[in-house]
């Protein structure tokens, strides 16, 4: 499994690429173009680094390791920004005209190095350039939305006297203001024909994997290893995604098989009781696996916050049971079965095992009698009636199962789709659930409902065989569901 760990490093010039360990990568550029996001979503680490719409925020080298199991791949090292590379590429100009010797790249800049301008003014840039003669390869990061100025340009040729094979990455593409093509026609001039576009707020699915392998056209044997760091990243990216899948599926098993009894002696004031304190419960539910995939995908519930979901703060705005939410998730209601979740209640009454559905009549139905119940004869017959005086139960109407699964589908799409670095609320477009069933409960969950010592809404539940192959079957089909929602 790959993995990240963060450290500060310094390095001075007397560190140099080593042809064996792990692949050393500096990444480089202007000051404020989303460098320390790039290492936050590349690691999946919102606490790698600083990140901050100021400019110069980053003003010393931090590494960040990533592996596949044992084995270190690659150590990324996060440098400040350059902020006058014009001025410097005067000095290294000068230093080397005044030298009486003419000295290669890298001998240019061991001279700049060495001299009183690298502790003054040009420290930062110092920092930088240690880290590129250090480096193995280095990816220059370009924040897409700025002007292409004649500044990049410097700094690109100072970096390329470091001998060491440059990557563009074009930021931020994303943006309506990006400018990506007319960067690619600059960059083209500056011979530099191989970039990538990797936007770090909102990555597309497998930028990483581009990254990756654009950086291995640079490296010969090196690549291999990165090659194999994609591999384990894509078989990541799938475990995750069935692992979302099962703690959904976790969460609807103990919703719809929740039944709780209802005694006849109760009165309706003690009945709106037992369903506020099962909604209560399954609000509790929902939101534990809200955390439970916010943790999956290295999120807390402060880092998520989208404009498209009722989605902020780490939970759903909307009440779950509120009928408005039914209908903002484009879920129709019918008559019979959804006067419940019309009702705002979200729960079904049913008497001797035959569901009555029509919660809203719930306090009738205790205080009416057979008046009430002649309301229902024609949908619960002759076996609902002469069970009045029979086992009477509530549980969680199937819209509100409906709801609890799309909420989550859509949550885990947004989680797939957002970085690490993102430090604004961001548009999640084009995010839709699939129709998971159509009318009735899938099969599997109109198994689970037959079995009330399935949930855990008010029990731990033990391990159960059955249970244990409903569980899987669910997970199959939800995770089904996401993969058809990455592929569209």
């Amino acid at each position: 499994m790959t993995d990240s760990s963060v450290h500060n490093a310094s390095l001075t010039s007397a560190d140099s690429p080593s042809a064996r360990g792990p692949l050393r990568v500096a990444v480089v550029g202007h000051t404020n173009t989303g460098k320390t996001s790039l290492l936050r979503t590349l690691t999946r680490d919102t606490g790698f680094g600083e990140v901050s719409a100021r400019p110069g925020t980053t003003r010393h080298v931090e590494g960040a390791r990533l592996t596949v199991g044992a084995e270190l791949i690659v150590e990324f090292y996060d440098t400040p920004g350059m902020e006058d590379a014009i001025a410097l590429l005067e000095l290294l100009d000068a230093q080397a005209s005044g030298g009486g010797r003419r000295l290669d790249g890298p001998g240019r800049i061991q001279q700049f190095l060495q001299s009183p301008a690298a502790s003054g003014r040009f420290e930062q840039e110092a920092k930088v350039l240690r880290q590129m003669l250090a480096s193995d390869a280095a990816v220059y990061v370009i924040d897409a939305r700025d002007p292409v100025l004649a500044k990049y340009r410097d700094e690109l040729e100072i970096l390329a006297n470091c001998a060491v094979p440059i990557l563009p990455l074009l930021n931020f593409t994303r943006d309506p203001r990006a400018d990506e093509r007319g960067w690619r026609e600059a960059l083209a001039r500056l011979g530099l024909h191989v970039l990538v576009s990797f936007d770090t707020v909102a990555p597309v699915r497998g930028g990483e994997r581009v990254l990756y392998e654009k950086l291995a056209t640079f490296l010969d044997q090196r690549g291999e290893s990165l090659l194999r760091l994609t591999a384990s990243q894509s078989r990541e990216a799938q475990q995750r995604r069935i692992a979302a899948a099962r703690l959904v599926a976790e969460l609807l098993i103990d919703v719809a098989a929740c039944r709780v009894r209802v005694e006849s002696a109760d009165t309706p004031s003690a009945l709106d009781a037992t369903v506020t304190e099962l909604n209560r419960r399954v609000r509790a539910r929902e939101q534990s696996c809200v955390d439970a995939l916010l943790g999956l995908y290295r999120f807390s519930r402060q880092d998520v916050a989208t404009t498209h979901l009722p989605f902020s703060e780490g939970g759903w705005r909307d009440d779950l049971f509120d009928p408005r939410t039914l209908t903002a998730f484009g879920i129709s209601l019918g008559g019979g079965a959804a006067a419940g979740a019309a009702a705002g209640l979200g729960v079904d009454l049913m008497l001797g095992g035959t569901t009555l559905g029509a919660a809203a009549a719930i306090g009738a139905l205790m205080g009416g009698g057979l008046q009430t119940i002649r309301r229902f004869g024609r949908r619960i017959g002759r076996q609902a009636l002469s069970a009045v005086t029979g086992s009477r139960y509530l549980r969680i109407d199937d819209h509100i199962l409906q709801i609890l699964a799309t909420r989550q589908l859509f949550l885990v799409q947004a989680l797939q789709a957002r970085g690490h670095a993102a430090i604004e609320q961001i548009a999640v477009e084009d995010i839709s659930a699939p129709a998971l069933w159509q009318g009735r409960l899938p099969a599997v969950l109109q198994k689970v409902r037959e079995h009330p010592d399935w949930s855990g809404l008010y029990h731990v539940t033990s391990w159960d065989s059955g249970r244990q192959r409903s569980l899987d079957e669910a997970t199959r089909v939800l995770e089904q569901a996401l993969a058809d929602m990455v592929s569209r």
